[in-house]
């Protein structure tokens, strides 16, 4: 029975009456209303209106080969018909799973030999808190607990990676795991304007060995990383943070997990931000969002050989999953979104062309007094808004007005046909890496004309 068409009016008040949005506040949604989204195609959507934008965040950082790929919709629906589902516990398998999985290993850095599938980026790190402290468990160091994040870090929203995420607001509404405690990001534009990139990047690191040296090396279990802290605003850290770290790491025996939830995929011009910025020895790798594109819910954790080995010889019965965990579907569109980023060249334009162009033109933005520095790395961008970049002061003095200017940004640019994302004192930006050059100037030049509407707002 074909539906009744409905105004974009409808679409909003049944929004209202029955849907509760993730991240919302519901009062204020009342007033505002929610954008009705009805389709997309390439790197663009359109409202119920018919209004076309240009997705500056590919989804939420997720839609890496852009909107409307038949080839994942023909994928799913022949292995629908094949399989639709069968579970993988009881010592099940199938094999788009299979496949996905030696597809995996193929693909991450080495030493990530085995994998553990789960149905988002917050259930992958909340396996990989598990993963580390069953493994010092078996290794006989059950005083190993003490787990070690970041200030400003979103590892997810479910309790344990909400614990895990350095947003005390979340932890505020239960997100509560003892033995969590965070570090200072390496976030220079705040912490270290005035040193060179190097020293900025030993003195980050060095934060972290001071934590391990407080709490007690015999203590620490791990350390969470994302290469390029996304959700916490585009924050890119000086290219040699990540060696100090990993040697910080082996020092003191404590193991390596890196989020790569948002920068996997091709997001940086590489497969895996791991490889980019030479993050060695890895223990355990969190992937999401882009191993579809978006198209069907997928998670999985990249585990070393190290804590791999021990869960086999030692472990027994390992109590944790999800009744969808290697879903046969979403690895069969996962794997068909794999091969389109490998033979259409999707990740090497990014690396040669369109992650350098988008470099190129953000650049250009901070010649606006309102800008205090742009980011980039590869379709990772972000522009750090400020009232003054001569003496960089803050465009509000607290974060309830700061935000509320941010978000008037992200409506200037609405208007203008293109969707960025606030976070903070940042705009960010996390197109499909399938955008053109064109698109690129499309997408900063409305950026620059939401800019020249903002001083009259900041005023």
């Amino acid at each position: 029975m074909t539906e009744i068409a409905r105004s974009t009016t409808e679409w909003q008040q049944a929004d209202l009456d029955n849907y509760l949005h993730p991240f919302t506040d519901y009062k204020a949604l009342l007033d505002a209303k929610a954008l009705v989204i009805t389709r997309g195609e390439g790197c663009y959507v359109w409202d119920s209106d018919g209004n076309r934008y240009l997705d500056g965040l590919a989804g939420l950082a997720c839609v890496n080969i852009g909107y409307g790929r038949t080839e994942l919709g023909r994928a799913a629906a022949a292995q629908i018909a094949e399989l639709s589902y069968f579970n993988s516990f009881f010592k099940s398998t199938n094999p788009p799973a299979v496949r996905l999985a030696e597809k995996l290993v193929d693909i991450t850095p080495a030493g990530l030999n085995h994998v553990f599938y789960a149905n988002s980026g917050s259930e992958a790190n909340d396996t990989a808190l598990r993963m580390v402290r069953q493994y010092w468990m078996l290794e006989g160091q059950p005083e190993k607990q003490t787990v070690i994040a970041r200030e400003m870090a979103y590892h997810g929203s479910t309790v344990a990676a909400g614990a895990l995420s350095g947003m005390p607001p979340m932890h505020e509404q239960a997100a509560v795991v003892p033995d969590v405690q965070h570090i200072q990001c390496p976030y220079q534009f705040q912490y270290g304007r005035d040193m060179g990139e190097e020293e900025f990047g030993v003195l980050a690191a060095r934060w972290l060995e001071d934590r391990v040296l407080k709490t007690g090396p015999e203590k620490v279990a791990a350390f969470f990383a994302e290469p390029v802290q996304g959700a916490g605003g585009g924050k890119i850290p000086p290219r040699n943070y990540f060696a100090e770290i990993g040697k910080i790491c082996r020092k003191y025996d404590v193991l390596l997990v890196i989020d790569e939830v948002i920068t996997g995929f091709g997001r940086t011009g590489k497969w895996f931000a791991s490889d980019l910025m030479q993050i060695e020895q890895v223990d355990l790798m969190c992937i999401a969002k882009g191993i579809t594109s978006g198209y069907l819910p997928l998670s999985a954790v990249m585990v070393g050989d190290r804590v791999a080995d021990t869960l086999v010889e030692k472990g027994g019965e390992f109590f944790h999953g999800f009744t969808y965990s290697g879903h046969p579907v979403s690895c069969a569109v996962a794997l068909e979104n794999i091969r389109i980023l490998d033979e259409e060249g999707i990740i090497r334009q990014v690396a040669g062309v369109t992650g350098p162009y988008l470099n190129q033109r953000m650049k250009a933005l901070s010649e606006s007094p309102l800008v205090g520095e742009v980011r980039s790395c590869g379709m990772i961008a972000a522009v750090e808004l400020v009232r003054d970049n001569e003496t960089m002061e803050p465009i509000a003095d607290n974060m309830e007005d700061i935000e509320r200017y941010t978000e008037a940004f992200r409506d200037l640019c609405l208007e203008q046909g293109i969707i960025v994302r606030p976070i903070g004192s940042t705009i960010m930006l996390c197109p499909p890496l399938i955008i053109s050059e064109p698109e690129i100037d499309f997408l900063v030049d409305k950026m620059q004309v939401a800019l020249n509407g903002f001083e009259k707002i900041i005023q």
